[in-house]
């Protein structure tokens, strides 16, 4: 519950608590641009998702 969170809040830091870094820096230059932050999430909260599987 707490990783979907901060998927929404800070999709970047998501990824980096999962140990994508490039990833990570890939969400964050994504999550930069107002347009990017819905891609962005969408990402982390796969990411997470299939993880946890």
């Amino acid at each position: 519950m707490i990783m979907i969170i901060i998927c929404f809040l800070a999709p970047w830091l998501a990824m980096f608590l999962r140990g994508k870094v490039i990833q990570g820096i890939l969400c964050i230059l994504l999550h930069l641009t107002l347009i990017g932050w819905i891609p962005a999430t969408i990402w982390a909260l796969v990411v997470t998702r299939r993880e946890a599987a």
